[in-house]
């Protein structure tokens, strides 16, 4: 299995203690490799491959870097993994893999997350619309990006993380190219992993980035009458969510940057991808 972690040299203690939770598992062959988006990685385990970025390229292409520094090596799996996650149980990423033995249809599975202080469970951790009972296992059409396992040919073959992104709805993007393959994704409840319970929010460009990546989403991987009732149901979602936060105005500017271009390549899902997404119930305009 090959293990993919990026690091900005910023989160000392938890990045030592989630890279020790990593190398502790057991049953499994691992190939980890660390890459510095945009620094020179300060803490690389022996056995442990490292990788210097000369600049910040932004999550998506930081992780696409590091599964192909290990793709030569031939791993049927690989995992991108948050560095303040916590694998609390030795023998964590065994039963991620027994996971997609039970689901062949899978091309990735997700652990359910929780938060170590709380041992809560956020809703933005459960990638389907009904959040609420976060310990029900089923099918998700959505990944949450920061610990998630995917086939490695799956993973190859959807053409990875969309690079431009930067941060934000990454997830989204590959999730539906792998559903496009025909493929499946699952969310393992029985499987938890630590992850802190911290606001995204906390990102500057957040707002910016999170609209325009919506708009960049939908220009380029849904048919051409289904864009204007993403959008328009995510605009109308954004304004009452952000009318009292102050926020709007960047998010606003977010939006118009995406409608003026740069989603990259257009690709859009076949409309049995549009069936299969809505029988499993979460049609692609929410």
């Amino acid at each position: 299995m090959d293990v993919v972690v990026l690091t900005m040299n910023d989160r000392d203690e938890e990045f030592r203690t989630a890279m020790a939770s990593v190398l502790a598992q057991q049953d499994v062959d691992l190939r980890v490799v660390i890459v510095g988006n945009g620094v020179q990685p300060d803490h690389v385990p022996d056995g442990v491959l490292g990788v210097a970025l000369a600049c910040n390229t932004g999550i998506p292409e930081g992780r696409n870097v590091g599964a192909d520094a290990l793709a030569a090596g031939g791993a049927e799996f690989v995992l991108f993994f948050d560095n303040d996650a916590v694998l609390p149980d030795p023998h964590t990423l065994t039963r991620l893999i027994a996971e997609l033995d039970r689901h062949p249809d899978a091309a990735y599975v997700q652990p359910r997350i929780a938060d170590p202080a709380t041992g809560e469970t956020l809703g933005r951790w459960v990638p389907r619309l009904r959040s609420q009972d976060a310990r029900r296992s089923g099918v998700v059409t959505v990944m949450v990006e920061g610990v998630v396992l995917v086939r490695r040919a799956d993973f190859d073959t959807a053409g990875g993380w969309p690079s431009h992104f930067f941060l934000f709805h990454e997830g989204i993007d590959l999730s539906w190219r792998l559903w496009d393959l025909g493929r499946t994704g699952w969310y393992a409840a029985d499987t938890e992993v630590h992850h802190p319970a911290t606001n995204p929010a906390r990102h500057g460009p957040y707002y910016r980035l999170v609209a325009r990546n919506r708009v960049w989403l939908a220009r380029r991987r849904l048919p051409a009458p289904l864009i204007p009732v993403y959008l328009t149901t995510w605009t109308v979602l954004s304004l009452w969510r952000l009318r009292t936060s102050g926020n709007l105005t960047v998010w606003l500017k977010g939006f118009a940057e995406g409608l003026r271009g740069g989603h990259g390549e257009r690709r859009p899902m076949s409309w049995r991808t549009v069936w299969r997404l809505t029988r499993a119930g979460r049609p692609p305009v929410v």
